[in-house]
């Protein structure tokens, strides 16, 4: 059953590949084209602009749509995978694909791989939800969708089946494999098709100059990891000072844009993918080195602002395009000392780069091997990607892709055993320290509440802890949008409400908040279901959770010293 789900899956993502990279090229035409002809006005500067003005369509989409589909994807999908059993919201993937689409098109600088992942996770999340599979099959079938994404937008199903296990599980699973590699190749079978069977880049051959200079290749690991991290520190750094801003995604993307365009007006080659400044430069057509240095920290700084304002897409292809620019401007310098040609260098840095940010060193050796096919520089990739890892690791232990978790309290590095969910019950994880509204409390009392406070819902309980309902954010706004803001709260509260109870454990409480998509839980005693005992949200289970889990780890690390060991 599980290899049918990961065809069936596999299906989905690969037609949804080619349906997202037809979407970028409907909007790039529709911006630099159809708007650039009626801003001809404003001459060449009107280039300016046009990110700042998709940066207003991604915005409100996000704003709106989903939050989820905000940034470059992975993080969400590491999230579900993480916390919420493989459950992500089936609207994710349109509005992810959109608004990744719009950000592209009107010239925002990220990758495409990041969506593609999201919306072919989201597919696996649907098929998921829509059997009763247990939770590692859950699981199992997101990490199909992320592996048909990359396989079909690189052309690359090894690599794609390495993304499933390296990034999203972080092991490789002898269950899972099966099921990853079905839905790999079949997803990698319709992109072919669709855009035939050849490498992303073709490229002449390269090959190592001599065995003796592969120490130089130790460099390029380690420039890798110096602009992987300072890539990942601006990013979130930027993220994390514009989320303190009060002002909506869409104004927040457009400066974001505007900063793009900016700097697109004097590098051009910065905007969107850059896969096409990535093939020349590969190809042997090479700018001088300051110019290839100035693109490498420029798309750095572009796709920070992109993603980090508020905009949507992957951080891969910027990845390869900042390991490209800054392996080959090295190669530039090293040409009077050198035998190997300096694009063999950038090819080796694109690897080197992405291996530092994301982490994953086999994953980047093999997406860059299918992307050009070329075997004979495999040496120098590994030994570079190997040097990168480490290094980004001891500069900074968090990749791209988890850091975003550890600032929401998810520690995704320090392991996977999400069986303690199992292991903890909902009394240990649930807050008893509880914000409740009387059940005849006017409605413009929970308006005040909701507005002071910044949560999304409260239990509506009598004095002496009766249970009535719960009232969320939605439901207020819904009375207000009916013209009932002289109601009360018992009146435009959910009194169809799901309880948890203090005996059962984590994993329960987390169907239960999927279920409907929820965030909170009241929980009641199991003798007596309207008394009301706490609250479990999803922020307690991931601090219980986290609890759990570095207490195991602590007690892991103390079996393991010397006096434990005879």
């Amino acid at each position: 059953m599980n290899l049918v789900i990961g065809l069936i899956i596999g299906i989905g993502g690969g037609l949804g590949a080619v349906a997202f990279r037809w979407l970028i090229g409907y909007f790039d035409f529709f911006f630099f084209d159809w708007l650039g002809d009626i801003l001809a006005f404003m001459g060449d500067k009107h280039v300016i602009i046009l990110p700042a003005i998709g940066g207003i369509i991604v915005g409100s989409l996000i704003q709106w749509g989903a939050r989820e589909a905000k940034g470059h994807g992975v993080p969400q999908v590491l999230e579900a995978v993480a916390v919420h059993g493989g459950h992500i919201r089936a609207r994710v993937a349109v509005v992810k694909s959109f608004a990744s689409a719009i950000c592209l098109g009107s010239g925002g600088s990220a990758g495409r791989e990041g969506p593609i992942v999201q919306i072919g996770s989201t597919l696996g999340s649907i098929a998921g939800q829509l059997g009763k599979f247990s939770l590692p099959q859950r699981r199992c079938f997101v990490a199909c969708g992320a592996a048909a994404g990359i396989a079909a937008t690189f052309n690359a199903p090894l690599a794609g089946v390495l993304f499933a296990h390296e990034i999203i599980l972080g092991d490789l699973a002898i269950t899972s494999l099966a099921p990853i590699v079905v839905a790999a190749v079949t997803s990698a079978a319709i992109g072919y098709s669709a855009f035939g069977n050849v490498p992303a880049f073709q490229i002449p051959d390269y090959a190592l100059g001599h065995v003796t200079e592969l120490p130089w290749f130790i460099v390029v690991g380690a420039i890798a990891a110096l602009a992987g991290v300072a890539f990942i520190r601006l990013l979130y750094g930027l993220e994390f000072w514009i989320d303190r801003i009060r002002m909506p995604i869409w104004g927040t993307a457009a400066l974001g844009g505007l900063a793009v365009g900016c700097i697109g007006y004097f590098f051009p080659a910065i905007f969107g993918l850059g896969y096409d400044a990535m093939g020349q430069v590969l190809s042997g057509i090479t700018p001088v080195t300051v110019v290839l240095l100035a693109l490498g920290i420029l798309k750095i700084v572009a796709t920070s602002a992109t993603l980090g304002s508020g905009g949507s897409g992957g951080i891969m292809a910027p990845s390869l395009f900042i390991g490209v620019m800054l392996g080959t401007a090295f190669g530039n310098l090293l040409a009077p000392l050198s035998a190997t040609t300096p694009p063999a260098y950038g090819l080796v840095g694109m690897a080197a780069l992405f291996a530092a940010t994301g982490h994953a060193p086999l994953t980047s050796v093999l997406t860059v091997f299918e992307m050009t096919r070329d075997y004979q520089m495999i040496l120098p990739l590994m030994l570079a990607c190997g040097v990168s890892t480490v290094m980004a690791r001891l500069l900074f232990p968090f990749s791209i892709y988890n850091f975003r978790l550890m600032q929401h309290h998810i520690h995704y590095s320090l392991g996977r055993d999400t069986r303690l969910l199992d292991t903890v019950t909902v009394e240990q994880g649930m807050t008893t320290d509880i914000i409740t509204l009387p059940p005849d409390a006017p409605l413009s009392e929970a308006a005040r509440l909701f507005e002071d406070t910044k949560h999304h819902g409260f239990p509506v309980a009598d004095a002496d802890g009766t249970l009535h309902g719960i009232i969320c954010l939605g439901d207020l706004r819904d009375a207000i949008a009916a013209g009932r803001q002289d109601t009360t709260v018992r009146d435009a509260s959910s009194h169809d409400v799901i309880v948890a109870f203090p005996d059962e454990t984590l994993n329960d409480a987390l169907r239960k908040l999927g279920l409907r998509d929820i965030g909170r839980l009241p929980v009641v005693e199991r003798q007596d279901h309207t008394r009301l005992i706490g609250l479990i949200t999803r922020k307690n289970i991931i601090a219980a959770y986290n609890r759990a889990l570095l207490k195991l780890h602590t007690h892991l690390e103390e079996t393991v010293k010397p006096e434990h060991i005879e």
